[in-house]
């Protein structure tokens, strides 16, 4: 009998196979019909009911729902454990993983399950392509390919060594591309390199970029489905995990002009929002490139959400605060910034406000924005200039003016990089980017409270590959 993490497989790419009460976005995705997998192409709506499927499955509470961005916040330096919950990412805060803890299972186990369903509407829609136009399968076909790329991405910045480490030659995953659907499908499947795991990445995002549209019809939809400028969003992250500044600086400028004001020429006529606090309330501004909808009837699902863990009681959980010692306390953070005015202090503690839907917690997750692809930008051109790069410095105080952040003239190379990543750390403070930007580049984890430091060659540096996988796929080894 094959192992549950397949079986789970299974059942979560049977559940995409449904059609949802809305045809035109994801925003409403509550089943009202279950169609079996021969009937699951037979018409337009039913094609799209599946594309919104596959969203579906990577926004699951466990995965990019809510669960990996905290996850990697607080592997980091600025938050600190309040509750000692073992079920809300106690261990990973701690360091005290192993590859049986549950959120090292849960989390490859629901991002595989959502590669699967990808996997398995590549394998099929294009013998469905007289039900739709040839637009349309293009379409699909690039958001299918680009949300694997962002699962798989996303799985590789945390079960495996970072790609500066060794140009890419440490294991990464496994590296499955064609749909399992019963139970004749083997499960054993070498661990491909890292390196390629980031060319099947590239190569789906470039189809991505190519066949994806400029724009939706409706702001909802920008935002929450993959379009062209999605893909190069997550190229430049993807090449600034590598260490290629030149094509980071070549794919940002595709929709980053080379001086101000910053807006995407093409496509979503992205743009920083003047007002930093809308951005996690109204959800649907030009600075959100992608996020994850939430809604009553769509809930990340219990202790999964990322007001419950950063959001002090009797609102949220108060699972956990931000550490004074960290980036709050950072001569670059002053208290006139917008950005200080979202943390609140109750008690002796300072909790982040970022996030501020009451239970059910239902704010949408942002997995991209523009800001981070302008202090990427500037960053690559930072490290690729001889001395400080003028125009990485606008770009700089672009993001730190827009919140009334004062203005910086870093008198070195190495200070403005040190701006930068420090900035990096202030804007992005509980979206789920401060473990990326330490293992990117080849940095310790900071000590924290009672927590030691974890240098780059301690096991605890990444995540483990979960006892799960292991167990059915005999030719998957260990991490180190």
């Amino acid at each position: 009998m094959k192992n549950t993490i397949y079986t789970k497989l299974l059942v979560t790419a049977m559940l995409a196979f449904s059609i949802s009460s809305c045809k035109d976005d994801i925003l409403d995705p509550v089943p009202q019909t279950s169609v079996s997998d021969l009937s699951a192409y037979d018409t337009a709506d039913r094609i799209e009911s599946l594309v919104n499927g596959l969203y579906r499955g990577v926004k699951n509470g466990n995965f990019l729902g809510g669960r990996y961005f905290i996850y990697n916040d607080i592997r980091g330096e600025e938050f600190l454990n309040q509750t000692n919950n073992g079920v809300t990412g106690l261990q990973t805060w701690n360091f005290t993983i192993n590859a049986s803890s549950n959120e090292v299972n849960n989390l490859w186990t629901t991002a595989y399950a959502s590669i699967n369903n990808m996997n398995l509407f590549l394998d099929k829609v294009d013998a469905a392509s007289s039900k739709i136009s040839a637009d349309k399968l293009a379409n699909y076909k690039g958001e299918a390919r680009f949300l694997r790329a962002l699962a798989y991405f996303s799985l590789v910045n945390i079960y495996a060594q970072p790609y500066t480490k060794d140009n890419g030659a440490s294991l990464g995953l496994p590296l499955r591309l064609k749909g399992e659907n019963g139970s004749g499908n083997s499960n054993n499947l070498k661990r491909s390199t890292v390196a390629e795991v980031y060319a099947q990445i590239l190569d789906d995002l470039n189809f991505a970029e190519t066949n994806l549209p400029a724009n939706y019809a409706t702001q909802d939809l920008n935002v929450t489905r993959a379009h062209k400028n999605t893909a190069i969003a997550l190229k430049v992250k993807a090449y600034l995990a590598m260490g290629r500044y030149s094509d980071v600086v070549k794919e940002a400028e595709k929709i980053v002009p080379t001086a101000a004001p910053y807006k995407a020429a093409t496509g979503v006529r992205h743009e920083l929002n003047a007002n930093f606090a809308a951005i996690f309330t109204t959800y649907r501004t030009l600075e959100s490139i992608l996020s994850m909808p939430m809604a009553t009837n769509d809930v990340p699902g219990t202790q999964n959400q990322l007001a419950f863990y950063y959001l002090a009681g009797p609102v949220g959980g108060g699972e956990f605060s931000l550490n004074p010692t960290g980036i709050y306390g950072s001569a670059s953070f002053a208290d006139t910034d917008d950005r200080k005015r979202i943390i609140s202090t109750v008690g002796t503690r300072l909790y982040l406000n970022k996030f501020t839907a009451p239970s059910p917690f239902i704010d949408w997750v942002p997995v991209m924005r523009y800001a981070e692809v302008l202090l990427s930008l500037a960053e690559a051109k930072a490290r690729l200039a001889a001395n400080v790069d003028a125009s990485a410095v606008a770009l700089l105080n672009a993001v730190r003016s827009r919140s009334k952040g004062s203005v910086l003239a870093p008198a070195t190379k190495a200070d403005l990089i040190t701006a930068i990543l420090t900035e990096r750390r202030i804007e992005f403070m509980g979206e789920g980017l401060r473990s990326f930007d330490i293992t990117r580049t080849n940095s310790p984890f900071p000590a924290k409270g009672p927590v030691n430091a974890v240098n780059t060659s301690q096991s605890e540096y990444v995540w483990p590959i979960p006892t799960t996988e292991l167990a059915v796929n005999k030719d998957c080894v260990q991490n180190p």
